[in-house]
């Protein structure tokens, strides 16, 4: 018997054109670990809550990265990137993402990747990108390669939580499996906060993970540490 006419229809359009295929590769390749924008160095001030014990274990992992997503830096990175998509100029966006910074290291994790990851994107993508904090250099780079904007945000936040799930395996110790199932659990938090983001704006910015803040403050004068915050 034939398939519904309505079934056919929608499952045609689910599959990807080929310029969707490459958009997708685009954005996985920008945002990959291999990339070079030293993300594997950077911890989030997580190495200082695990030496403090407030980070323990899986369970205490996710739901220290859980806060980060929604009540810290993944939320307000999420807003600066889709500002930074959004505008012909991301001169003053940058600047607030920058005065938005809670401590030194925040500052230089943020500036520092975005610095590499311009540098990447202009050799690579032959675009012009200025020397961006992180967030607003994605955001610069997917509108200048039209990469969509939801999938942008969702790629770079589960990059985000999965560079400092990885940073936890390492520093717990974790092993390779405890720390995929906590970034199993945290994607659909990514996707909700992506779809937020994209309906914000720079008016919705907030930040109350305190003890993020506070752990990448303890971080700068930490005594014996493996990650650059």
């Amino acid at each position: 018997m034939a398939e519904p006419t309505g079934t056919t229809t929608a499952m045609c359009t689910s599959i990807p054109t080929p310029m969707q295929a490459n958009q997708l590769l685009t954005l996985v390749q920008m945002l990959s670990p291999a990339y070079p924008v030293g993300a594997f160095a950077y911890s989030h001030g997580l190495e200082w809550a695990v030496q403090d014990r407030a980070v323990q274990d899986c369970r205490s992992l996710e739901a220290w990265l859980a806060s980060v997503l929604r009540h810290g830096a993944g939320y307000s990175d999420a807003l600066f990137l889709s500002a930074a998509y959004q505008t012909e100029d991301p001169a003053e966006i940058d600047a607030l993402a920058r005065a938005f910074a809670p401590s030194a290291e925040r500052l230089k994790e943020t500036v520092l990747q975005g610095e590499a990851f311009a540098r990447a994107g202009s050799e690579i993508w032959q675009i012009a990108l200025p020397p961006l904090c992180y967030p607003v250099a994605v955001g610069r780079a997917a509108r200048l390669q039209n990469l969509p904007l939801p999938q942008t945000l969702e790629v770079f936040l589960h990059t985000f939580i999965a560079n400092l799930a990885t940073a936890g395996m390492r520093l717990i110790p974790l092993g390779q499996t405890e720390g995929q199932i906590v970034i199993r659990n945290l994607a659909p938090l990514c996707v909700e906060i992506a779809a937020e983001a994209q309906e914000g704006t720079l008016d919705d910015l907030t930040s109350t993970a305190f003890l993020s803040d506070i752990a990448s403050m303890k971080h700068e004068t930490q005594y014996s540490r493996i990650f650059r915050t």
